[in-house]
């Protein structure tokens, strides 16, 4: 190997040779050299940033995470999925990752069938765009299969309902599945949420599934053997429980049986307490305002606003409301300027702030400034989608609190004028690198064009500055090969 690469150092042209080949270089071959290298950046340039504006990321940084870093031995961790976590620890490290998520499902979102199809049936459009039905496919698989279902036909069969497009499709195959197996909870949720056009059909479904998943859950549990494929169906059997317990107290709150939903929702967060980044402590926020019980709504808020979990719009502007309840009744912008602000006053406007702070969107729609739509099934935190899907639900919430829309107002107005668009996406280390690279050569270019002997004599300067480690190298080794060694290594 050493000899080898001896013979491809000595049959490199010499250091002398080089320079002599760069003497008779003209100040056209550099202009044409840095106008190359200058087109060529820019190019990468553009295309970096198409990449980036139009996928959110850099395509350099994707190559070389996707295919380098494997090939030198690098460990590309995955994004953990929201379910059942074995221990403390995993949930903790989950925890943290999951706070550098953007996107997240709505823990609100409504029935596909008895709440989103009403708005295709009135105006004939879709209230669900593609993107987020897509991710809602990707949540179904997620939550409601495993490696094991090829071992029970029902499962198989729901495998490919969830990977189906056409609601259809979907349906026809969750009676496919309960044909092979009456007990098949899956297959009764994807009716709940699809087939059933009120919200008591879809109860009457999502019953059914508690009870058969109940059923597939205690035997998962008495024959758990410690191995990662019962591992992954009881994750999965775990998932199908609490989604269908959950859905099943959104159904209580939605016919009016408020205290019987919250019921629901505390025992689903004792029983499962490591399933806190479902935030399952959103909806029980929401019906605690609707009865009222603002005790409990501090309760819940003193437990789940904390800085190591994952903040949201119903936390902080939760938080916001119950501070300007305590003196939204009496406030008034005349006073408090004369006066100002005492320290419930100051404590309501500062909880406004840091609402604001956190998604500046939310004003508009809970003062009424933007029209509402129906929320999506899939938020971006601190965006647009999470203000729509907030005041949807808690509208009525600071309707109720006389004046609380008053002072939000007035915080908001005479703070926040210019509400920025958030999140603002960093641009990633390689687009600044080309951009500087393209400006840089398109310097060069230019200064050689425009001084092409003297940007010559630097170029000659630069290579010979290289070369000089080069020639070094080689005269050592000249110096103490034996003549008749270097002769024949020269002639090879």
């Amino acid at each position: 190997m050493f000899f080898v690469l001896l013979v491809f150092i000595v049959k490199k042209p010499a250091a002398a040779d080089l320079t002599v080949f760069l003497s008779t270089l003209t100040p056209k071959f550099y202009v044409a050299l840095t106008g190359t290298s200058s087109l060529i950046s820019g190019l990468i340039f553009i295309f970096e940033w198409w990449y980036f504006q139009k996928y959110g990321t850099s395509f350099i940084e994707q190559v070389s995470v996707s295919h380098l870093r494997p090939l030198i031995g690098g460990v590309e961790n995955s994004p953990p999925v929201p379910g059942f976590s074995a221990n403390n620890g995993e949930n903790e490290t989950n925890r943290q990752s999951l706070s550098e998520c953007k996107v997240w499902r709505n823990p609100l979102n409504l029935f596909r069938g008895a709440e989103y199809s009403r708005y295709t049936w009135v105006t004939g459009k879709e209230p669900l765009t593609y993107y987020d039905m897509n991710l809602s496919a990707q949540d179904h698989q997620t939550f409601f299969t495993c490696d094991t279902d090829s071992l029970r036909p029902s499962d198989t069969v729901m495998q490919k309902a969830w990977r189906e497009r056409n609601p259809q499709a979907r349906i026809k195959a969750a009676y496919q599945a309960l044909e092979l197996n009456n007990d098949c909870a899956t297959a009764y949720v994807l009716l709940a949420e699809e087939e059933a056009t009120t919200i008591i059909d879809a109860e009457k479904y999502f019953k059914q599934a508690l009870k058969a998943g109940e059923t597939v859950y205690r035997k998962s549990q008495h024959c758990h053997p410690q191995n990662s494929q019962h591992e992954a169906q009881l994750r999965r059997d775990t998932n199908v429980l609490v989604y269908v317990k959950r859905r099943l107290a959104m159904c209580a709150r939605k016919l009016g049986r408020i205290k019987e939903a919250v019921k629901i929702m505390r025992d689903l967060m004792k029983e499962f307490p490591l399933l806190s980044m479902l935030n399952i402590h959103e909806n029980l926020l929401e019906a605690l305002l609707e009865l009222q019980a603002y005790a409990d709504v501090q309760a819940v808020l003193a437990k789940y606003d904390d800085i190591s979990l994952p903040k949201s719009a119903a936390i902080c502007y939760t938080a916001a409301l119950l501070k300007a309840r305590a003196v939204s009744d009496r406030f008034s912008p005349e006073t408090a300027s004369r006066r100002g602000l005492s320290t419930a006053e100051i404590n309501a406007v500062e909880a406004i702030h840091r609402a604001v702070e956190f998604n500046p969107h939310v004003p508009k729609y809970l003062l009424e400034m933007k029209s509402l739509i129906l929320p999506p099934e899939h938020i971006l935190k601190r965006g647009d989608s999470e203000a729509v899907a907030y005041a949807f639900f808690h509208l009525q919430h600071w309707k109720r609190i006389e004046g609380a829309l008053n002072l939000l107002h007035c915080t908001w107005e005479g703070t926040f004028h210019d509400v920025s668009v958030y999140p603002q996406k960093e641009l990633p280390f390689f687009i600044h690198f080309t951009a500087g690279l393209c400006s840089f050569s398109a310097m060069l270019a230019v200064l050689t064009h425009q001084f092409p002997e003297l940007m010559v004599i630097f170029a000659k300067a630069f290579f010979g500055m290289l070369l000089s480690p080069f020639n070094f190298i080689m005269e050592k080794i000249k110096r103490f090969m034996p003549s008749s060694l270097w002769h024949q290594l020269t002639q090879i």
